[in-house]
């Protein structure tokens, strides 16, 4: 049975913690006076701290390794992933859960995004969306989430108290729980199982986490849900052999990848294509 002891839950807007933390994401960009740099300056500037992000991804593949892991065994098992977060941390979530159907061919349920306010807070902010360290928890039971799954919560801070609160009540009802945060020694961290710390270093805009931190998280996810699938046998060779056919592109692609693997012209790819409804179909039935 499912429980929440909210007197339990770390309520970080007045944590002793969150004080003495010294947050990484918040410190001083090491770049001052942006207001009066050259467009051209400004945008090696910039290119020039994207560059160490992927340094710093490489870094922490170990827990990246471990959480791909986690995911393949719960999905094998009929679980699924979850993220949760808020701001550009939760719109990251979304995004990538929002891009495994097409990509796939898999149902929507195998990776589901949530961010704190709602489908509304994809495109506008929404007041104190993120202080409620009881919403995602609400948020989650929706989908009646269970010990079958996996719960990731994304905060570049790692104190964000709408992440907080789901993976502290998930970790209680016996979820695994991971989080990718951009601060060493968060309390986001410290409630995940498996958490994965990208410290990429201030930001180029004092504090502005879309930046640096927001990249990190996106290719981190990149890489769990990629490998993920590939795992979970819906890649074939280095193929998207499972992709929807859902427009013209698409369609294209699938007869290319047909007639490399079948080597017959593309009026007869497409043929079977269309008559097969898929790439791995097709292969499934006439590849020798």
């Amino acid at each position: 049975m499912f429980f929440q002891d909210s007197a339990q839950i770390t309520n970080i807007s007045n944590s002793e913690e969150m004080q003495k933390n010294k947050l990484t994401t918040e410190a001083s960009s090491n770049y001052d006076d942006l207001d009066k740099m050259s467009t051209e300056s400004l945008l090696k500037n910039i290119n020039k701290e994207d560059q160490s992000v992927p340094l710093a991804v490489e870094k922490v593949i170990p827990q990246i390794n471990t959480i791909v892991d986690i995911n393949v065994a719960k999905m094998e098992k009929g679980g699924r992933v979850f993220y949760i977060g808020a701001g550009t941390s939760g719109r990251l979530g979304v995004l990538d859960a929002s891009e495994i159907p097409p990509t796939f061919g898999v149902s929507g349920d195998w990776f589901i995004g949530l961010i704190a306010g709602g489908d509304t807070a994809l495109r506008n902010a929404v007041e104190n969306a993120e202080d409620d360290t009881a919403q995602a928890w609400k948020d989650l039971q929706k989908f009646k989430i269970s010990e079958k799954d996996v719960l990731i919560g994304i905060a570049a801070s790692g104190t964000t108290p709408y992440v907080i609160g789901g993976i502290e009540t998930a970790r209680k009802n016996g979820i695994t729980t991971g989080c990718i945060t951009c601060n060493s020694g968060s309390p986001l961290a410290k409630a995940a199982e498996y958490p994965i710390e990208c410290i990429v270093g201030p930001e180029f805009v004092t504090g502005s986490t879309r930046m640096k931190s927001g990249t990190a998280q996106k290719l981190i996810l990149n890489m769990i849900s990629t490998a993920t699938m590939i795992k979970m046998g819906r890649v074939k060779g280095n193929k998207m052999v499972d992709m929807q056919l859902s427009n013209k592109k698409l369609v294209n692609r699938g007869v290319k990848m047909i007639c490399e693997e079948l080597d017959i012209p593309e009026d007869e790819a497409q043929e079977l294509l269309l008559k097969h409804g898929s790439v791995r179909a097709v292969l499934m039935n006439y590849k020798v």
